[in-house]
């Protein structure tokens, strides 16, 4: 009974914060092109654009009315909710004059005493401390059908295009990884069970971890060392989210060292992103060393612990495989730098699209926004890391001036390259001969309950 509620509270869990997720991107996000104006009171409105007339001149729509404004009546959205005048009052922050040759500088704040209040123009000099820019998004926000309609075609193809390179690389990757624990499959083989893994990664709600749980399954139907095949297919997984840590770490910490604004909420942020990796990175340093010194396991008590564990068979063997890999540090090695074409292919991928749809984002940028995104994506937190991986991308695109449909752009472009091409597993589903094994074996009977 424990164990349904159990079941019963973690799909709620994750589902939920699925649906949080997307109805506050939904909430966010605008399909038309929109910017903010005064009223014949003073008060801001949001308020359609319908086309650019002319530079610096556009039609909007208010209500069943249209005419035609200047750029000089629209203000920019405001990237905060107070503001703080000198005299210690706190006022609401309804909208913001930005300078035109500086972004990041602000002519004037629109406030008022109440957030639906009376508003007005006071300079940025009354308040109580420096006013820094946060977010400067631009007077006009792009919506999705803007976004869409004027998509550069050959960009995206050509993201579309490089993205099978990643399958392949990995692919080439595990069939190393097997080979050293003396389990010998042909590419085809490692190819077909890799890009099975994929296929149903697109439909178990676990994240990108529920295909692996299959490919393990279906790998050890082909060697008598089943154990050996399934911890392959961890110690896989492992490697690529270590250099993916790695990279976003090391990208997001460069990042923030060289940026001049170490206040600005997004260099914060890759701040904590690059702690984070190097925390990670220390505890996993800390775990083998403890794991591959006869020394420290006796310190630590770690073979008692491992002697309590059960399925004892299958933890010695898990041992053994760990062992191997111990004594291949090349293999390790060469494994883990052969990810970070897997993984730059990603970002240039997603990059191509951004570019395609018109982000504001720098090509650098991109290095820091999509392996901390995938990498959340990666975590079974919600079903395709649903709500999460936007929630990110909203946050580290903002300060880049990316509007929450931009975003929303980004990060489905990064979900549909990968379910294309993930749907061409299904052709290796429907063939089916990746359940066959590619020779004659002899299965070992107490090692075929690993599965």
């Amino acid at each position: 009974m424990n164990k349904t509620v159990r079941k019963i509270a973690s799909f709620a869990v994750r589902y939920g914060i699925a649906v949080v997720g997307i109805w506050w991107v939904v909430a966010n996000m605008s399909i038309a092109d929109h910017a903010i104006v005064l009223d014949q009171n003073g008060q801001p409105k949001k308020v359609i654009v319908e086309q650019q007339v002319a530079a610096g001149s556009y039609r909007i729509s208010e209500g069943d009315q249209s005419r035609e404004i200047s750029e000089r009546d629209l203000i920019n959205a405001p990237d905060r909710a107070k503001v703080k005048l000198a005299s210690g009052r706190e006022m609401f922050l309804r909208g913001m004059d930005l300078a035109g040759d500086r972004p990041d500088a602000v002519e004037k704040l629109l406030v008022s005493d109440t957030a639906t209040g009376s508003a007005r123009w006071i300079s940025p000099l009354e308040l109580s401390e420096p006013f820094h820019v946060r977010v400067p998004l631009p007077k006009v926000e792009i919506g999705l059908r803007r976004m869409t309609r004027d998509a550069d075609p050959w960009l995206l193809m050509l993201s579309v295009a490089i993205f099978p390179i990643t399958i392949l690389v990995t692919s080439i990757r595990w069939r190393r990884l097997l080979a050293a624990l003396d389990i010998h499959l042909p590419l085809t083989k490692t190819l077909a069970l890799n890009w099975v893994g994929l296929f149903y990664n697109t439909f178990i709600p676990m994240g990108s971890t529920g295909g692996d749980l299959l490919k393990a399954y279906y790998a050890a139907k082909h060697t008598p060392h089943k154990t050996r095949a399934v911890m392959s297919v961890l110690v896989d997984r492992i490697i690529g989210l270590l250099v993916l840590i790695i990279l976003g770490g090391t990208i997001a910490g460069i990042y923030y060292l060289m940026s001049p604004n170490k206040l600005d909420p997004a260099v914060r942020a890759c701040r904590s992103v690059s702690l984070t990796a190097i925390l990670i990175m220390c505890g996993i340093a800390a775990f083998l060393m403890v794991g591959f010194s006869a020394r420290l396991r006796s310190l630590t008590r770690f073979e008692k612990v491992l002697t309590k564990l059960p399925m004892q068979r299958h933890v010695q063997s898990a041992v053994e495989v760990m062992a191997i890999y111990r004594q291949r540090p090349r293999l390790v090695l060469w494994s883990m730098m052969v990810t970070v074409p897997v993984h730059v292919t990603v970002i240039v991928s997603a990059m191509l699209a951004g570019k395609a749809f018109g982000l504001p984002l720098s090509s650098g940028y991109y290095f820091i926004v999509v392996p901390v995104t995938v990498l959340v994506g990666a975590i079974p937190i919600s079903p395709q890391g649903a709500g999460v991986m936007e929630f990110f991308a909203i946050n580290l695109t903002a300060r880049q001036g990316a509007t929450v449909s931009q975003a929303f752009a980004l990060t489905m472009s990064i979900r549909v390259v990968q379910i294309f091409w993930n749907l061409v597993g299904g052709l290796f589903v429907m063939a089916g001969h990746y359940r066959e094994p590619h020779e004659a074996i002899v299965v070992d009977p107490e090692d075929s309950q690993v599965i």
